[in-house]
Protein backbone atom coordinates (compact mmCIF):
# COMPACT_ATOMS: atom_id res chain seq x y z
CA UNK A 1 0.00 0.00 0.00
CA UNK A 2 0.92 3.72 -1.16
CA UNK A 3 0.85 6.68 0.93
CA UNK A 4 -0.84 8.96 -1.87
CA UNK A 5 -0.32 12.33 0.04
CA UNK A 6 3.42 11.63 0.90
CA UNK A 7 4.22 9.72 -2.21
CA UNK A 8 6.49 6.78 -0.70
CA UNK A 9 6.17 3.25 -0.95
CA UNK A 10 5.47 1.76 1.92
CA UNK A 11 4.68 -1.68 1.09
CA UNK A 12 8.39 -2.54 1.22
CA UNK A 13 11.57 -2.44 3.02
CA UNK A 14 13.81 0.72 2.64
CA UNK A 15 16.33 -0.44 0.16
CA UNK A 16 20.15 -0.62 1.96
CA UNK A 17 22.24 1.28 -1.04
CA UNK A 18 25.72 0.36 0.21
CA UNK A 19 27.88 0.00 3.36
CA UNK A 20 30.16 2.46 4.45
CA UNK A 21 32.63 1.79 7.50
CA UNK A 22 30.49 -1.01 8.51
CA UNK A 23 27.43 1.03 8.48
CA UNK A 24 24.46 0.50 6.27
CA UNK A 25 23.13 3.48 4.39
CA UNK A 26 19.16 3.64 3.31
CA UNK A 27 18.31 5.28 -0.13
CA UNK A 28 15.42 7.28 1.18
CA UNK A 29 13.82 10.50 0.47
CA UNK A 30 12.89 12.88 3.27
CA UNK A 31 8.96 12.04 1.91
CA UNK A 32 9.78 8.80 1.64
CA UNK A 33 11.31 8.73 5.24
CA UNK A 34 7.95 10.71 6.67
CA UNK A 35 5.57 7.82 4.80
CA UNK A 36 7.70 4.97 6.07
CA UNK A 37 7.40 6.46 10.01
CA UNK A 38 3.81 6.96 9.82
CA UNK A 39 3.68 3.36 8.12
CA UNK A 40 5.25 2.29 11.44
CA UNK A 41 3.23 4.06 13.65
CA UNK A 42 -0.03 3.00 12.15
CA UNK A 43 1.21 -1.03 11.90
CA UNK A 44 3.08 -0.49 15.32
CA UNK A 45 6.45 -2.42 16.16
CA UNK A 46 9.95 -1.26 17.33
CA UNK A 47 11.42 1.01 14.95
CA UNK A 48 15.00 2.94 15.67
CA UNK A 49 15.89 5.43 12.97
CA UNK A 50 19.60 6.69 13.01
CA UNK A 51 20.71 10.42 10.97
CA UNK A 52 24.23 9.24 9.67
CA UNK A 53 27.21 11.64 8.85
CA UNK A 54 30.65 11.03 8.43
CA UNK A 55 31.31 11.36 12.08
CA UNK A 56 29.16 8.69 12.81
CA UNK A 57 30.76 6.32 10.51
CA UNK A 58 34.28 7.37 11.44
CA UNK A 59 32.84 6.59 15.25
CA UNK A 60 30.93 3.38 14.35
CA UNK A 61 34.06 2.33 13.26
CA UNK A 62 35.85 1.81 16.14
CA UNK A 63 32.95 1.21 18.65
CA UNK A 64 31.28 -2.22 17.45
CA UNK A 65 28.55 -1.68 20.11
CA UNK A 66 27.84 1.69 18.13
CA UNK A 67 27.91 0.12 15.06
CA UNK A 68 25.82 -2.51 15.75
CA UNK A 69 22.95 -0.39 16.94
CA UNK A 70 23.32 1.09 13.68
CA UNK A 71 22.89 -2.54 11.89
CA UNK A 72 19.78 -2.64 14.32
CA UNK A 73 18.18 -0.03 13.14
CA UNK A 74 15.35 0.11 10.64
CA UNK A 75 16.67 3.26 9.07
CA UNK A 76 19.99 4.87 8.66
CA UNK A 77 19.40 8.12 6.89
CA UNK A 78 22.10 9.79 4.69
CA UNK A 79 22.41 12.85 7.42
CA UNK A 80 25.66 14.83 5.72
CA UNK A 81 26.71 15.34 1.91
CA UNK A 82 29.89 13.27 2.90
CA UNK A 83 27.92 9.94 2.92
CA UNK A 84 26.41 11.21 -0.41
CA UNK A 85 29.97 11.63 -1.55
CA UNK A 86 31.03 8.03 -0.47
CA UNK A 87 28.68 6.50 -1.51
CA UNK A 88 29.14 7.83 -5.30
CA UNK A 89 32.08 6.55 -4.95
CA UNK A 90 31.25 2.92 -5.19
CA UNK A 91 28.74 3.77 -7.97
CA UNK A 92 25.72 3.91 -5.31
CA UNK A 93 23.70 7.33 -6.29
CA UNK A 94 21.49 8.67 -3.12
CA UNK A 95 18.74 10.38 -4.14
CA UNK A 96 18.57 13.18 -1.31
CA UNK A 97 20.49 14.21 2.02
CA UNK A 98 17.81 13.42 4.91
CA UNK A 99 18.88 15.50 7.93
CA UNK A 100 17.62 14.93 11.41
CA UNK A 101 17.65 18.89 12.05
CA UNK A 102 15.09 19.16 9.08
CA UNK A 103 13.27 15.32 9.82
CA UNK A 104 12.36 16.91 13.75
CA UNK A 105 9.87 20.11 12.73
CA UNK A 106 8.78 18.00 9.63
CA UNK A 107 7.49 15.18 11.57
CA UNK A 108 6.18 17.05 14.26
CA UNK A 109 4.05 18.97 12.01
CA UNK A 110 2.67 15.51 10.67
CA UNK A 111 1.98 14.64 14.02
CA UNK A 112 -0.20 17.38 14.16
CA UNK A 113 -2.02 16.02 11.35
CA UNK A 114 -1.80 12.49 12.46
CA UNK A 115 -2.94 13.33 15.90
CA UNK A 116 0.44 11.01 17.08
CA UNK A 117 1.58 11.76 20.53
CA UNK A 118 5.20 13.13 20.61
CA UNK A 119 7.64 12.96 23.47
CA UNK A 120 10.80 15.24 23.23
CA UNK A 121 13.95 13.54 25.42
CA UNK A 122 17.24 15.22 25.99
CA UNK A 123 19.25 18.52 25.40
CA UNK A 124 19.70 21.03 28.24
CA UNK A 125 17.27 21.67 30.70
CA UNK A 126 14.63 23.56 29.55
CA UNK A 127 15.73 23.15 25.96
CA UNK A 128 13.40 20.62 24.75
CA UNK A 129 10.21 22.52 26.26
CA UNK A 130 11.29 25.74 24.61
CA UNK A 131 11.51 23.40 21.09
CA UNK A 132 7.96 21.52 21.55
CA UNK A 133 6.39 24.99 22.59
CA UNK A 134 7.35 26.61 19.66
CA UNK A 135 6.42 23.76 17.54
CA UNK A 136 3.11 23.36 18.98
CA UNK A 137 2.60 27.34 17.68
CA UNK A 138 4.21 26.40 14.14
CA UNK A 139 1.62 23.32 14.59
CA UNK A 140 -1.78 23.47 15.85
CA UNK A 141 -2.61 20.52 16.80
CA UNK A 142 0.38 18.87 18.03
CA UNK A 143 0.15 17.07 21.14
CA UNK A 144 3.46 17.04 23.27
CA UNK A 145 3.31 13.81 25.42
CA UNK A 146 5.90 15.13 27.33
CA UNK A 147 9.41 16.63 27.69
CA UNK A 148 12.77 16.14 29.71
CA UNK A 149 16.14 16.48 29.51
CA UNK A 150 17.25 13.55 31.72
CA UNK A 151 20.84 11.84 30.93
CA UNK A 152 22.19 9.25 29.01
CA UNK A 153 23.54 7.47 31.64
CA UNK A 154 22.55 3.90 32.85
CA UNK A 155 21.56 4.77 35.94
CA UNK A 156 18.53 7.15 34.91
CA UNK A 157 17.19 4.90 32.54
CA UNK A 158 14.40 3.10 34.17
CA UNK A 159 12.94 6.12 35.93
CA UNK A 160 13.29 7.65 31.88
CA UNK A 161 11.51 4.61 30.70
CA UNK A 162 8.39 4.87 32.68
CA UNK A 163 8.14 8.67 32.34
CA UNK A 164 7.60 7.89 28.85
CA UNK A 165 5.97 4.95 29.20
CA UNK A 166 3.68 6.93 31.06
CA UNK A 167 3.14 9.36 28.13
CA UNK A 168 1.95 6.99 25.64
CA UNK A 169 4.00 8.36 22.93
CA UNK A 170 4.16 7.25 19.74
CA UNK A 171 7.29 8.73 18.45
CA UNK A 172 10.33 9.32 20.70
CA UNK A 173 13.46 11.90 19.78
CA UNK A 174 16.12 11.52 21.63
CA UNK A 175 19.30 14.37 21.80
CA UNK A 176 21.66 13.04 23.72
CA UNK A 177 24.32 13.37 20.81
CA UNK A 178 25.99 10.52 18.83
CA UNK A 179 26.43 7.72 19.51
CA UNK A 180 25.01 8.02 23.44
CA UNK A 181 21.43 8.84 22.09
CA UNK A 182 21.47 5.42 19.56
CA UNK A 183 22.86 3.40 22.15
CA UNK A 184 20.40 4.60 24.27
CA UNK A 185 17.76 3.93 21.98
CA UNK A 186 19.21 0.69 21.14
CA UNK A 187 18.56 -0.19 24.90
CA UNK A 188 15.49 1.12 25.62
CA UNK A 189 13.07 1.95 22.31
CA UNK A 190 11.48 -0.99 23.72
CA UNK A 191 10.37 -0.80 26.76
CA UNK A 192 9.40 2.98 26.28
CA UNK A 193 5.90 1.84 23.94
CA UNK A 194 6.59 4.19 21.54
CA UNK A 195 7.21 2.95 17.74
CA UNK A 196 8.91 5.01 16.68
CA UNK A 197 12.75 6.45 18.09
CA UNK A 198 15.04 8.44 16.33
CA UNK A 199 18.31 10.34 17.64
CA UNK A 200 17.88 14.00 16.48
CA UNK A 201 21.43 15.16 17.83
CA UNK A 202 21.07 19.18 18.37
CA UNK A 203 18.15 18.94 16.72
CA UNK A 204 16.09 20.92 19.78
CA UNK A 205 18.94 23.56 20.14
CA UNK A 206 18.41 24.86 16.40
CA UNK A 207 14.21 25.11 17.16
CA UNK A 208 14.48 26.64 20.34
CA UNK A 209 17.51 29.08 19.24
CA UNK A 210 20.02 28.26 21.45
CA UNK A 211 22.30 27.71 18.68
CA UNK A 212 22.23 29.20 15.32
CA UNK A 213 22.01 26.24 12.07
CA UNK A 214 23.77 27.14 8.63
CA UNK A 215 21.73 29.48 6.31
CA UNK A 216 20.40 27.12 3.66
CA UNK A 217 22.84 28.10 1.15
CA UNK A 218 25.54 27.05 3.58
CA UNK A 219 23.93 23.60 3.51
CA UNK A 220 23.48 23.57 -0.01
CA UNK A 221 26.97 23.64 -0.75
CA UNK A 222 27.80 21.20 1.76
CA UNK A 223 29.79 23.58 4.46
CA UNK A 224 27.33 23.02 7.34
CA UNK A 225 29.63 21.14 9.38
CA UNK A 226 32.39 24.51 8.58
CA UNK A 227 30.11 26.81 9.60
CA UNK A 228 29.33 24.65 13.05
CA UNK A 229 33.09 24.46 13.57
CA UNK A 230 33.11 28.56 13.20
CA UNK A 231 30.20 28.64 15.61
CA UNK A 232 31.56 26.45 17.64
CA UNK A 233 35.74 25.59 17.66
CA UNK A 234 35.33 23.51 20.68
CA UNK A 235 34.44 20.75 18.00
CA UNK A 236 37.87 20.63 15.96
CA UNK A 237 39.31 17.51 17.23
CA UNK A 238 35.81 16.27 16.23
CA UNK A 239 36.32 17.46 12.75
CA UNK A 240 39.28 16.17 12.22
CA UNK A 241 37.44 12.73 11.28
CA UNK A 242 36.22 14.27 8.41
CA UNK A 243 39.98 14.38 6.37
CA UNK A 244 40.28 10.73 7.27
CA UNK A 245 36.80 9.94 6.33
CA UNK A 246 37.77 11.28 3.19
CA UNK A 247 41.21 10.19 2.89
CA UNK A 248 39.89 6.31 3.79
CA UNK A 249 36.90 6.78 1.71
CA UNK A 250 38.92 7.59 -1.46
CA UNK A 251 40.97 4.86 -0.93
CA UNK A 252 38.07 2.30 -0.19
CA UNK A 253 39.62 1.49 3.59
CA UNK A 254 36.72 2.06 5.03
CA UNK A 255 36.33 -1.26 6.76
CA UNK A 256 35.62 -1.64 10.54
CA UNK A 257 38.85 -1.94 12.75
CA UNK A 258 37.08 -3.05 15.94
CA UNK A 259 35.49 -6.89 16.04
CA UNK A 260 34.47 -6.59 19.89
Amino acid sequence: MADQRLGAPLDVTPRVACSLMGTPIHDVTLAETVAYIARWIEIGGIHQIATVNPEFLMQARKDAAFRAALNRAALCLPDGYGVLWAARLRGKRLRERVPGSDLVPRLSAEAAQRGWRVFYLGAAPGVAEKAAAILTVRHPGLTVAGCYAGSPSPDEEDAIVARIQTSQADLLFVAYGAPRQDLWLQRNLARTGAKVGMGVGGSFDFIAGVRKRAPRWIQRIGLEWFHRLLAEPWRWRRQLALPHFALLALLHLDQPVSKT
